[in-house]
């Protein structure tokens, strides 16, 4: 991701219920380098559009944390959201991330469903951690290299 493609991620996230609708400011952070915690920002693009969809995740090692991924409505089921997956999976091995934490709304059956067919497992739940509306939050993992389990 680059600065030029924050209009059309804020646009991506705009149409979608369960996406993140963060500032223009936070996805600005996300793209900054040299700061504490490092973020990875990632676009995918189809069918000449140059953002289909996007995931953003925060480094902290050994761990990395989704925080949002999310691909326009007129794209999904298409393999954009794997895609995108795919390439975190191989930035976070390299930067010696050996497991990828995410919270999702138990209302957001698409996501769950998703995640759990990559290998996510649920670990626990945050009480009242989303609003609009409130909900709790699932707490999710995948592990992977020498510390699995």
């Amino acid at each position: 991701m680059t600065e030029a493609d924050i209009d059309a991620v804020m646009a991506i996230a705009a149409r979608l219920r369960d996406a993140p609708h963060w500032t223009r400011s936070g996805y600005e952070v996300a793209l900054e380098a040299g700061v504490w915690p490092q973020r990875l920002a990632l676009v995918a693009e189809t069918d000449g559009l140059p953002v289909a969809g996007f995931l953003v995740a925060v480094l902290i090692p050994p761990e990395a944390e989704l925080e949002s991924i999310a691909v326009a409505p007129e794209f999904q089921r298409r393999g954009s959201a794997r895609a995108l997956f795919g390439q975190l999976a191989c930035e976070v091995m390299a930067r010696k991330c050996s497991e990828i934490l995410l919270e999702v709304r138990p209302s957001n059956g698409a996501g769950r469903a998703f995640y759990e067919a990559l290998g996510f497992v649920e670990t626990g739940r945050r009480p009242d951690y989303y609003t609009d509306p409130v909900e709790d939050a699932i707490l999710m993992r995948l592990g992977f290299g020498p510390r699995q389990s």
